[in-house]
């Protein structure tokens, strides 16, 4: 006979899945630093501009600061959690990575547009990386779906 205790469900998935891993650790630190450092280099780079900037140029720093600060607050998120993510840090940056890159080939195309040239190029680069996010999004969501359904096949369908 076997003479070890019976784990439960629960202490099974503990052991399987620390609740973070030293690498998971250290892409939530990248990503908490990357975007503040993003965050206040923008920052400076907005304030030390001189005269009236026009609105458009406005809207460019505000979404490039608020995309800096998601990263932060991804990072920050990732780093603090508790629990298992089951990949849900994975889904949530490809899709700060997919909503950026969108919006970043939107802006480019309007650039572009107004000043008569690159747009081909502009369009080009951007769609490769939006595709990149996406194929990224969509293996982060398959990840995510076969962790979770190993985790209802050791909690018994929870």
């Amino acid at each position: 006979m076997n003479d070890e205790p019976r784990l439960s469900p629960e202490e099974m998935l503990e052991r399987l899945a620390p609740t973070l891993s030293p690498w998971a650790r250290i892409r939530g630190v990248a990503a908490l630093l990357a975007g503040l450092a993003g965050a206040v280099f923008v920052g400076v780079l907005w304030a030390g501009e001189p005269g009236p900037l026009p609105g458009r140029t406005h809207l460019a720093f505000t979404a490039l600061t608020v995309f800096c600060l998601a990263w932060a607050g991804y990072g920050a998120w990732a780093i603090t959690r508790r629990a298992p993510l089951f990949a849900l840090d994975r889904v949530i940056a490809a899709w700060l990575a997919t909503t950026a890159s969108t919006v970043m080939t939107v802006v480019l195309a309007v650039a572009a547009v107004q000043r008569g040239t690159g747009l081909v190029a502009s369009l080009v680069t951007g769609a490769v990386l939006v595709v990149i996010a996406l194929v990224l999004a969509v293996r982060a969501h398959a990840h995510r779906a076969a962790l979770l359904r190993r985790k209802r096949e050791l909690t018994g369908g929870e």
